[in-house]
């Protein structure tokens, strides 16, 4: 569980990465590894941080989904260039798939055709075609025509649990200022990084 007084530094810097008018200051760096021990990192969008930690929905059938259930420690890092002299925290934890409810309740506010598309892609997987993905598209605008789109059983949300989080602030001449908090069991302990 996040200690209050880090989830208040988190909320007032995206906040202000909010207020500086970044273009997408929910987006997040995700770092994953497969069996093999190869690293992969890509881009997802936040969807919530509390208590718990740092939520996102992704397909649990993409590799990210794969390499999260196969190795459920991943890092996050969120970059916000217009803050200071930029903004970076960076996050180590643990993945937990959320509950179905928080899932359905999430997927219920995407747009529709995000929705159509969470069904017709088949994540990851080659695609031999274009056309093959837009008469998938079609497929499914059709089967839910006039009616809900429900969330796929292959959809929905992870939330990371984190043990580690370093607030980093961008200084002149890099001579940057780091703060490091790490979990250890209930207990969250901070310190000061060299730059």
């Amino acid at each position: 569980m996040l200690k209050p007084e880090i989830l208040d530094t988190f909320n007032t810097l995206l906040d202000q990465a909010v207020a500086s008018g970044d273009p997408e200051p929910n987006a997040m760096n995700l770092s994953s590894v497969d069996a093999a021990g190869r690293v992969s990192s890509r881009i997802v969008l936040l969807k919530g941080a509390d208590q718990r930690g740092f939520r996102f929905f992704t397909n649990y059938e993409s590799d990210k989904g794969v390499q999260i259930d196969d190795h459920p420690q991943v890092a996050l890092c969120f970059h916000w260039k217009r803050l200071r002299e930029g903004v970076q925290v960076r996050v180590e934890g643990t993945t937990r798939k959320v509950t179905a409810e928080e899932s359905d309740a999430y997927f219920a506010t995407r747009p529709r055709g995000s929705q159509i598309g969470a069904w017709a892609s088949l994540q990851s997987q080659t695609l031999a075609a274009r056309d093959t993905f837009e008469q998938r598209v079609a497929h499914f605008e059709q089967q839910f025509a006039d009616r809900n789109v429900p969330r796929p059983p292959h959809w929905g949300g992870y939330v990371v649990e984190p043990d580690m989080i370093e607030f980093w602030y961008g200084a002149n001449f890099r001579m940057h200022e780091r703060v490091r908090w790490d979990r250890h069991g209930q207990t969250w302990t901070s310190r000061l990084l060299y730059p």
